[in-house]
């Protein structure tokens, strides 16, 4: 025969169990007698003045009271801005390598050490002013 509990035989409801607790109810001794008002609360008095056993502050001494008039002058400082590869002649242009004649000689006659000749022989020229650094 199968064990199984049938539908009929569930478990009962919790507040229909004997000893349970009702968390919402207040116990007939506790409860307050009817017409029963509890008292006012006293008026708010303020905080009672200060009986601690600190000193009173002191007073701020005339010579730190009166401080000298300050007069604001502000200096704007221009910060210099430095392009990298600038022309440092007109600070417009940016230079440009440019090979040398002796340098380009160099690199075909001598050929492979004249390519190391050819690159230190080179100058720099600005294409705004024309000037040459080298």
């Amino acid at each position: 025969m199968d064990t199984k509990p049938l539908l009929q035989d569930r478990p009962p409801a919790y507040n229909t169990v004997p000893a349970a607790y009702d968390y919402g109810s207040i116990p007939a001794a506790a409860a307050p007698a009817a017409g029963f008002q509890p008292p006012a609360p006293p008026p708010y008095q303020g905080f009672p003045a200060a009986t601690s056993g600190y000193p009173p502050a002191p007073g701020v001494p005339a010579a730190v009271a009166s401080q000298p008039a300050y007069t604001s002058t502000y200096t704007i400082v221009q910060p210099s801005v430095v392009v990298v590869g600038g022309c440092p002649a007109c600070r417009v242009g940016v230079l440009e390598d440019d090979f040398t004649c002796l340098g380009i000689m160099c690199a075909i006659f001598f050929f492979p050490l004249g390519i190391l000749f050819c690159l230190a022989l080179r100058q720099r020229r600005c294409p705004n002013c024309g000037a040459t650094f080298g």
